[in-house]
């Protein structure tokens, strides 16, 4: 027997924010809320389901300069340049991280400057 990820937990400033950020970027809808922080997650499946669901949990913490872990996302109905707009329109930015130019995948920043990557291949949805 082993277990698996169910939920991953964000702390952040603005849950509200970045619940709309990630349900726009994932295509994930807002499960429930308890207090201030919001469960977000697939659709169909919610939690217990084959990918985790995200908590955007209120937090006043000071964020550290470097989160010991990142999201990488890979597009799922389009190339990874379409699928690079897209996250730049929803609010995403492009961050520097001492990138040399020539990887395959993009490194962007959430609203609130945590890191994460867009991958190049395409998977299924």
């Amino acid at each position: 027997m082993a277990c698996r990820i169910t939920e991953l937990v964000l702390d952040c400033a603005d849950p509200v924010r970045m619940a709309e950020f990630w349900c726009e970027v994932l295509g994930y809808v807002e499960l429930g809320k308890e207090g201030a922080d919001i469960e977000i997650g697939p659709p169909d499946t919610g939690f217990g389901g084959p990918q985790p669901t995200l908590i955007l949990s209120l937090s006043d913490d000071p964020k550290p300069a470097k989160l010991p872990l990142h999201l990488d996302v890979n597009p799922t109905d389009r190339d990874q340049d379409a699928e690079l707009e897209r996250l730049l329109a929803a609010g995403a930015r492009k961050a520097d991280i001492g990138q040399t130019g020539l990887e395959s995948w993009h490194v962007l920043a959430d609203p609130e400057d945590n890191v994460f990557c867009l991958l190049r291949r395409r998977v299924d949805p």
